[in-house]
């Protein structure tokens, strides 16, 4: 559990709108930060809202501002207060003395959520070394702060006594890291390479947390995977077979969900799951289209897409959630397109879907005419597997058919059926 001992803790939300923000969109990131808290196992007491030209410096808020949540803290008997948006190590320690509470800003929260969600060895690692590279340059300054032994949200952390670790074990620690989550790159493509050998299209689900895309390969292919109505409920990526209409068999792997100001040191410790993303021959862009920041959604996710060099690939948009939308009208996404309207949780749409998808492979596949003499009889539920027969006659001699095949395939049906044996 993330909240220490099974106990929520006792939060306070703090965020400031600067001049140059976008009112609604400061708002927005505000009741996002809510939900986090959530996510993490925090109860939200009260939300604290400055408007202000700049941060300070010293305590990002101001002194007096700083003193006026000591006393909110206090008086609530909160555990922790939340900024949503990142803090300096000086701003942190600064604001901790103020209001004799744990502080934690946005990053810190995120990265502790995704500590409680990482379930193999290679989230773990990830995780682990995304905290470690946050830490990092809030070390100096901290003096005897660091030696505390503390519990609760944003004090998970990675190694057995974080608070205690300096800056050359963390250092060490970063590399040894590095090295094995290379050790993990390397296996994953070995992986990738054998799988390129077999002609199988690999299909990835992104969009923002929380849109529907666990559910949605769970419906697809019965996967076991964890569906919660919770920010980030599954982190590590779950890949499956899917038969197409066509007959074409596709792999549809899921992928951690995205967010608005996502952390820039999990998408780099996240970049060997991510390259799935990067590799993949069609994406999935799922959208939560009944949510009222859906086009904000879509941004942020194209927004990770091309800081992982993946913006440029074919995609399907799913309009997801379709069954909450009012008046039953997909709205105008700017930065979307068109695409498949789809409720995950009712199970419409999901035919429409796949043919969408056999129809983005249409050109990697061939109609082609074969005629196999029946002592090469073996090839027909070959074509039957891989491809899709139009038409099949038989004649004294063997069967002719009409397929829609992959090329690949196509050309190794062409060889076996020359092939003198």
């Amino acid at each position: 559990m993330l909240a220490l001992e099974n106990r929520r803790e006792k939060a306070i939300l703090v965020d400031i709108e600067l001049t140059r923000d976008d009112p609604e969109q400061t708002a927005y990131s505000f009741e996002e930060l809510a939900r986090l808290a959530d996510t993490a196992g925090a109860d939200v007491l009260q939300q604290v809202f400055q408007k202000r030209n700049k941060p300070d410096a010293v305590t990002f808020l101001g002194q007096g501002k700083a003193e006026e949540l000591g006393v909110l803290c206090r008086d609530n008997g909160a555990d922790l207060a939340i900024f949503d948006r990142e803090l300096s190590a000086v701003q942190a320690r600064n604001l901790e003395e103020i209001t004799g509470v744990r502080i934690i800003d946005r990053t810190q929260l995120i990265l502790d959520i995704f500590a409680g969600r990482a379930k193999t060895s290679e989230g773990k690692l990830q995780v682990e070394l995304a905290q470690l590279n946050y830490l990092l340059p809030r070390l100096t300054g901290r003096g005897t702060a660091m030696s505390r032994l503390g519990g609760g949200i944003g004090t998970r952390g990675p190694g057995e006594t974080k608070l205690e670790i300096d800056r050359r074990r963390i250092r060490k620690r970063i590399a040894d890291l590095n090295a094995e989550i290379k050790e993990v790159k390397k296996h994953r493509d070995l992986l990738r390479r054998s799988r390129r050998e077999i002609p199988i299209p690999l299909v990835a689900l992104v969009g923002y947390t929380n849109a529907g895309k666990s559910t949605i390969l769970r419906e697809l292919t019965g996967a076991g995977v964890l569906v919660e109505d919770k920010l980030f409920a599954t982190l590590d990526p779950t890949t499956r077979r899917v038969i197409l209409p066509n007959n074409e068999v596709i792999l549809l792997t899921d992928t951690v969900g995205f967010i608005q100001n996502l952390p820039h040191h999990l998408v780099a410790a996240f970049r060997a799951t991510l390259e799935e993303v990067v590799e993949a021959d069609l994406l999935l862009h799922v959208v939560d289209a009944s949510h009222p920041n859906a086009e904000n959604h879509i941004e942020a996710v194209h927004g990770v897409l091309e800081s992982l060099g993946a913006a440029d690939k074919p995609f399907i948009m799913v309009y997801n959630k379709f069954d909450l939308l009012p008046d039953g009208h997909l709205p105008s996404f700017e930065k979307g397109q068109q695409g498949v309207a789809l409720s995950a949780h009712k199970g419409w749409g999901f035919a429409e879907l796949l043919e969408d998808i056999a129809r983005a492979f249409i050109s990697r596949r061939l109609r082609k005419t074969y005629f196999i003499p029946y002592d090469k009889s073996w090839l027909l539920p070959l074509l039957h597997e891989k491809g899709k027969v139009l038409r099949k006659e038989h004649g004294e001699k063997g069967v002719t058919l009409d397929v829609e095949i992959e090329t690949v395939w196509a050309n190794r049906v062409e060889s076996r059926i020359k092939e003198n044996i």
